[in-house]
């Protein structure tokens, strides 16, 4: 315990010299900023490990966009606003955001450690190895994304979730009008379809979404509707739904990674790209059939699993 404490005093340091040399210029604003930080990690990483263990889902999202609202309206009080205040506000967003990630992401770990038998310190050797490793990687992808494809304007990379976070925070530091009776009824909306039994979240980002990216969301649902429901045996039902999420699962990673080839291969000035023939129609039934075969395969390999006594 004392080893940790002292990592943690450490991190906190870290962090507030980064506050008040690279960001803010008073004393109150970085001891708010920190507050804030070490408050709100603290009680949501809580939050968070707890929601995986017991619902298996991590509500990284809401905690953080209620995160952003919450410093928002600190900061604001302590005389900080404009576009530091934006920053101190994504920042205090961001570490907040990466501790429940990370919160969350290790009590999976350490579940399915348990299972397999591993031990939690040799799991904690290589989630700090991970750690590292992201560390020193996410800000130079997060700069060939910006500078490839970039996040704003005609062709940039579509960003719901930044989006939402900027539309929160913009109102709030210069002053514009904030849309609280929005939140309110999002807040409302979001315990009635709890009580009804339909998953708030999912609800909530196929509102705000946009369309090109929703379409494949609903083809995903109709095939685990599909693979879940084909036999009698809930149990059979069950196994078949876990398998397709992990297959899903795999294909998300994989996706993830070949963008970022993808945006590595156009920041070096190196074009794969037949644009010709992408805008013609044959590229579209190509597509289109890809498509088709993707989903035929998702629910043929998540069929196959049968149970064993």
């Amino acid at each position: 315990m004392k080893r940790i404490l002292t990592i943690l005093v450490a991190t906190l340091l870290s962090i507030f010299v980064f506050f008040h040399v690279g960001l803010l210029d008073g004393w109150v604003q970085s001891l708010t900023a920190i507050a804030v930080v070490f408050v709100i990690a603290f009680l949501f990483t809580t939050v968070a490990a707890n929601a995986i263990a017991i619902v298996g889902t991590n509500p990284v999202s809401g905690m953080t966009l209620m995160t952003l609202i919450l410093s928002s309206l600190i900061l604001v009080s302590v005389g900080l606003s404009g576009s530091t205040g934006m920053t101190a506000a994504l920042i205090i967003g961001g570490v907040v955001c990466t501790a429940l990630s990370m919160a969350g992401g290790f009590v999976t770990d350490l579940k399915i450690g348990y299972w397999l038998g591993t031990t939690p310190k040799k799991q904690e050797s290589w989630k700090f190895l991970g750690t590292l490793v992201a560390a020193a990687t996410v800000a130079g992808v997060m700069i060939v994304l910006d500078k490839s494809y970039g996040f704003v304007g005609e062709g940039a990379l579509v960003a719901p979730q930044a989006n939402a976070m900027a539309a929160v925070i913009q109102p709030l530091m210069t002053g514009g009008q904030t849309p609280w009776m929005l939140y309110f009824c999002g807040a409302m909306l979001a315990l009635v379809l709890t009580a009804i039994g339909v998953p708030a979240l999912a609800f909530a980002l196929g509102m705000f979404i946009p369309m090109e990216l929703n379409a494949p969301l609903v083809a995903g649902g109709l095939v685990a509707w599909y693979v879940s429901t084909r036999s009698k045996d809930d149990a059979l039902n069950k196994a078949r739904f876990d398998r397709g999420t992990l297959i899903a699962s795999g294909f998300i990673a994989g996706g993830a990674l070949m963008g970022v080839v993808s945006a590595i291969l156009k920041f070096a000035d190196v074009d794969w790209f037949l644009a010709d023939w992408a805008a013609s129609n044959a590229a579209e039934w190509v597509g289109l059939a890809m498509y088709i075969a993707l989903i035929a395969y998702f629910a043929w390999h998540t069929m196959q699993l049968k149970m064993k006594n």
